[in-house]
């Protein structure tokens, strides 16, 4: 008698201590860029870019590729825009520089710019914050993918201790 009631308190605990470790990672928390910060990064990076005397536009998307912000300046094309987008998308998809990803992959380059919302050129950035890859910076409008790639780490260089920061584990 001892025995069967023993027995069935163990089953008992298992069925109640099962859904806690079969349903613990049915939630996933992620950590991505915010649109103030978004915004922010954005904003520097066309400040930086006019002080070389460029107009360039600036998109930032988090990890996922979803669009958080978007400047374009006064005098930047409207194509500007949609090529700043899919730079960030590039880098977002590759997590890595879209410059740096250019020079590594040039193989498969043509095909990854037939995919809609990708482009593979020079002047994506990844944008990381306490080890985590949070979003991307795509900018367009400098007379080359480098120059654009300058202005989005002179942005992400001033505004680098925020950024850095702003992760709270």
């Amino acid at each position: 008698m001892k025995k069967s009631i023993i027995k069935k308190i163990v089953v008992s605990s298992m069925f109640v201590l099962m859904p806690v470790s079969s349903y613990a990672n049915d939630v996933v928390t992620d950590k991505s860029i915010a649109m103030e910060l978004s915004r922010d990064i954005a904003n520097e990076t066309i400040n930086a870019c006019r002080k070389d005397g460029y107009h360039v536009s600036a998109v930032v998307v988090d990890r996922f590729g979803l669009m958080r912000a978007a400047l374009r300046d006064d005098l930047a094309s409207r194509f500007t825009l949609e090529i700043a987008q899919r730079k960030a998308n590039m880098t977002v998809m590759a997590w890595t520089d879209s410059g740096v990803f250019k020079n590594a992959r040039s193989d498969i380059q043509q095909e990854l710019n037939h995919i809609e919302g990708l482009i593979v050129m020079e002047g994506g950035i990844k944008i990381t914050a306490g080890g985590y890859n949070i979003g991307a910076i795509g900018v367009s409008g400098a007379p080359g993918g480098d120059k654009d790639a300058a202005c989005a780490r002179t942005a992400l260089g001033k505004l680098s201790e925020r950024i850095e920061f702003a992760i709270d584990d």
